[in-house]
């Protein structure tokens, strides 16, 4: 009788499994599903304004150990991405005094975000030059250590036009109604809800074709 049950299982396994994996590939030639992969901002808009391109935007946390786990690849991805594609960081800013977020914005603006932004991940991840609540000053001392100037970028961090920034990102943050780092989103009004890293950019391109063919609206 046992060795009957196992005959009987064995030959269910061998039906049921193309089955099973017809439906996964039904499911990935679907596309993402709305409300397991992605959700929707209504009225939702690109940081970076409409320019012709595709934006895919990456809100994340220097002190986010999955982001500083996620940068690697996701910068591999970023360097073969379309000419129709725009990548943009954001800082997560929950505390509009956070340091990080502040140093990243002087960062950019400077032009010098290429050299500044992955160090800045195993600065405080790897190296420990940097605590999780590090100061205006020190992370300005390590902007220094970058290449920039300690004190024009300390100012800089401290200045109206970085307060602003933050502000907005703040606002761009409720309006997408962001759960935790990292969040992917694409042109102001896909939330991508992963499960994993790779999925996160593979619903992101799904997205993004989707768009680019016409299947989702967006506004660029």
């Amino acid at each position: 009788m046992i060795r009957a049950r196992g005959v009987l299982f064995a030959l269910l396994c061998l039906v049921l499994a193309p089955a099973v994996g017809t439906t996964a590939m039904a499911q990935d030639a679907q596309g993402p599903v709305e409300g397991t992969d992605y959700t929707v901002v209504e009225g939702g808009q690109p940081w970076g304004g409409a320019d012709g391109k595709i934006e895919v935007l990456e809100v994340f946390a220097y002190t986010c150990g999955h982001c500083a786990e996620f940068q690697p690849m996701l910068d591999a991805w970023v360097r073969k991405l379309p000419a129709d594609v725009r990548f943009e960081y954001l800082p997560a800013a929950y505390d509009p005094g956070n340091a990080f977020g502040r140093g990243f914005f002087v960062a950019k603006a400077k032009g010098a975000l290429e050299r500044v932004h992955a160090p800045m991940f195993r600065a405080v991840h790897d190296d420990g030059l940097l605590a999780h609540n590090a100061t205006i000053d020190e992370v300005a001392w390590f902007l220094g250590e970058r290449g920039l100037d300690k004190a024009a970028s300390k100012a800089a961090m401290a200045s109206p036009e970085v307060d602003a920034l933050m502000q907005r990102a703040r606002e761009f943050q409720l309006g997408i109604r962001l759960r935790g780092t990292p969040t992917l989103v694409v042109a102001g009004r896909y939330v991508v809800t992963p499960r994993t890293h790779a999925d996160a950019l593979r619903i992101t391109e799904q997205l993004v074709a989707r768009i680019r063919s016409g299947a989702l609206p967006s506004a660029r």
